[in-house]
């Protein structure tokens, strides 16, 4: 039996929204994989009742989809604007864009979870528009570097690639990928050089 807080205490309390059940979704698909994306132990991680699950959601299925677009948003919309506004050279922006990704893909294994999901049905869906978007992006940079659209998109193609491969050693056999800016360097080039 769950006793009731004190009133200090629930008028103190922060109400969760749909991005912070989102949010804690990912944390959770990022330390145990898409199984870990469960009710219960997310209401206990937010410190809050499934009531406030039920109020945003109306199911496991809905905080999946909630969760796959926040991803999108915050791992690729954002870092694309991010990158847009910071950054008026090309090459520069390749070369920053590959240091983030490959960065934030050492510091967590959220992408590699999803690539393990895939063969959920949402999960398939979101990781073909991420792909998509973020290839298509890569080619966009490869085009203002010169590069006639078929190049561009082929090494588009590769830089993704790259990351994927990246993130995916950087998690299964830690320390056997370099992510020093010196090694990080000699991939931009090999991807900017005709």
């Amino acid at each position: 039996m769950h006793e009731t807080p004190p009133p200090t205490e629930r008028r103190t309390r922060k109400r969760l929204t749909a991005d912070d059940w989102a949010d804690a979704a990912l944390a959770a698909l990022a330390e145990r994989g898409l199984a870990a994306v469960a009710v219960e132990p997310l209401a206990t991680r937010l410190g809050t009742t499934k009531g406030s699950f039920y109020w945003h959601f109306s199911n496991r299925d809905a905080l999946v989809e909630a969760a796959l677009a926040r991803w999108e948003e915050l791992s690729t919309e954002r870092i694309i604007s991010a990158m847009e506004a910071a950054e008026p050279d090309p090459a520069a922006r390749l070369g920053a864009l590959l240091r983030a990704a490959t960065a934030s893909a050492a510091e967590g294994p959220l992408e590699v979870q999803l690539l393990a999901a895939s063969d959920h049905p949402m999960v398939t869906a979101a990781l073909a528009r991420v792909t998509e978007r973020r290839v298509g992006y890569l080619a966009h940079l490869f085009e203002l570097l010169g590069f006639p659209p078929p190049e561009a998109r082929r090494r588009g193609i590769l830089a993704y690639t790259s990351f994927v491969g990246h993130a995916q050693l950087a998690h299964a056999v830690p320390g056997s990928v370099p992510t020093d800016p010196a090694y990080l360097a000699t991939v931009t080039a090999a991807l900017v050089t005709r």
